[in-house]
């Protein structure tokens, strides 16, 4: 699923997002969860990205970045995938605080689908299964998302 695009609006951010939804949900059953890596400066559209995906796997809830918070968690229906979790790991000092949330448990569950802002800084317990999407300015309102 490697590719690079050039977005001129959040409108097309949440278009690619959304597309991309569409295609795990089609993907061969895994024996983990689908994990997504999102990586870019303040403003880069990690959130954006994040609104058009779980719209995508058919989310109704108002997503916003769970900086203060860190973890979200929502409902998917769907025959393989149970949830959604979106994690901003922005606020993490060391790559262990993540685990204090059970997500090990969360990453071993093959019904769960993860996002998670910021992903760079907990890379090291991280599988090398997750699909990293990295996000540059280019303008106010050109980005160029690569995902790898």
């Amino acid at each position: 699923m490697k590719k690079n695009y050039l977005t001129n609006s959040a409108a097309e951010t949440k278009r690619i997002a959304s597309e991309m939804a569409r295609q795990i949900l089609s993907c061969k059953p895994k024996k983990k969860a689908f994990l997504i890596g999102l990586v870019g400066d303040l403003g880069g559209g990690k959130t954006t990205f994040t609104q058009g995906l779980a719209k995508g796997l058919g989310v109704k809830d108002k997503i916003l970045s769970p900086t203060f918070v860190i973890m979200k968690k929502f409902k998917i229906k769907h025959p393989r995938f149970q949830y959604f979790y979106h994690f901003d790991c922005y606020r993490f000092l060391k790559n262990k605080d993540i685990l204090d949330l059970d997500f090990k448990k969360i990453i071993n569950n093959p019904g769960n689908i993860v996002a998670m802002e910021w992903a760079d800084k907990i890379k090291n317990v991280l599988p090398k299964t997750t699909t990293w999407i990295n996000f540059d300015f280019v303008d106010n309102k050109k980005r160029k998302i690569m995902i790898k």
